[in-house]
């Protein structure tokens, strides 16, 4: 059960943090805006100077979305912050005035001890003080807060001028969430297609020669004859479970969900044609979906080395980075491999799908590096 009253002491403590942060962002900013007025009017160092900025803001106020930066552009920043750090330098102006005159009537009154403040050898009256307290009050409450509102629109302008709102970033956002969606049933599709080509060019094969042999078997006249054409069929149909599971296997395999992608990375390779070696350093599973997209990058890297790069040698490494796991698959093949081909093109919208970046590197001549990232916490 949570104490609501220790919820709402700290709910104080962060605001009363929060405040202070903001606080020495808008002191460092008045400190920072005479020298940043003084380049943007040479033009040299802006970059520089605004890269300084962001730094600052990010730290004591928050990140502000910013694009690449260019000179003018920061130039133009640089050229209009100042008037937030005169406008800072004025806030605080205020409140330590308005906390130096409250600090001297407290004082006062403490040292006095007749509720009233000497003045010129006349004594002022404490109703005096005591109406001075309510506007007084006031107005440390709005200078305290115009501290924290001075450092929203630093953020704010560094965002405007430099950068994207957060209404433009969540409307790039929904159009990237489309194009992403439609490149997943895209890529659907297309693994459906060579999932019937697959059956279609082996499976079915297979299961009609079977079929012509079980029957001539039954038109076999002699017992030797009959035990060749059974012995035939019984291969075909060894050969057919082979294929199927292969099949099977490349729609999604099973070990992922029994055993975890170390294991299943194991399989690929021993069932690859060419040798495989393994590094995984993931210490923990980052969950079914990011396995499954991981696992898929190598079994196609993979396939693709031991079908078209006449490889001798795959490398497999998997581990974890700040922010994410980064999966690179290595061949020592002759290179040359199509990023837009089905296979290749397939695995780039399905890391896609999840927010990931892929990559190919393939020069003729080799060596080609398959490489993905996918975010996770």
């Amino acid at each position: 059960m949570i104490d609501v009253h220790q919820d709402e002491q700290l709910s104080a403590g962060s605001l009363v943090r929060g405040w202070f942060r903001a606080f020495f962002g808008v002191l460092l900013g008045i400190a920072t805006a005479p020298p940043g007025l003084l380049v943007a009017m040479l033009g040299v160092g802006t970059v520089r100077m605004t890269e300084f900025e962001l730094r600052r803001i990010e730290r004591w106020s928050g990140a502000a979305h910013a694009d690449p930066l260019t000179p003018r552009r920061c130039q133009r920043y640089l050229g209009v912050r100042w008037m937030v750090g005169g406008l800072g330098f004025g806030v605080v102006l205020m409140l330590l005035l308005y906390l130096t005159t409250a600090a001297s009537m407290v004082t006062a009154w403490l040292f006095d001890g007749s509720w009233g403040l000497v003045k010129d050898g006349d004594v002022v009256s404490g109703e005096l003080i005591a109406v001075a307290t309510l506007p007084g009050t006031l107005l440390i409450f709005v200078t305290l807060a115009g501290v924290t509102g001075v450092a929203v629109l630093d953020r704010w302008l560094a965002t405007a001028m430099l950068g994207r709102s957060q209404q433009t970033m969540l409307r790039q956002r929904v159009a990237e969430l489309t194009s992403t969606r439609a490149e997943v049933i895209e890529a659907i599709d297309d693994e459906r297609r060579r999932i019937e080509r697959d059956l279609h060019d082996g499976v079915q094969q297979r299961l009609v020669a079977l079929g012509m042999l079980i029957g001539r078997a039954r038109r076999a006249r002699g017992e030797e004859q009959l035990q060749q054409l059974l012995e035939q069929a019984h291969d075909t149909a060894g050969e057919a479970i082979d294929e199927l599971r292969e099949v099977a296997t490349r729609v999604y395999p099973a070990v992922l969900d029994d055993s975890g992608l170390g294991t299943a990375l194991e399989v690929l390779a021993e069932r690859s044609g060419v040798r495989v070696e393994i590094r995984n350093e993931l210490r923990a599973s980052p969950g079914a979906a990011l396995e499954t997209v991981i696992y898929f990058v190598a079994s196609e890297a993979v396939n693709n080395a031991a079908k078209h790069a006449d490889a001798s040698l795959v490398e497999i490494f998997v581990q974890q980075v700040p922010g994410g796991i980064t999966v690179v698959v290595r061949d020592d093949g002759v290179g040359g491999a199509d990023p837009s081909g089905t296979g290749l093109s397939g695995l780039a919208r399905r890391v896609k799908a999840v927010d990931g970046v892929f990559e190919v590197i393939s020069p003729s001549g080799g060596p080609t590096t398959i490489g993905a990232r996918v975010p996770c916490e």
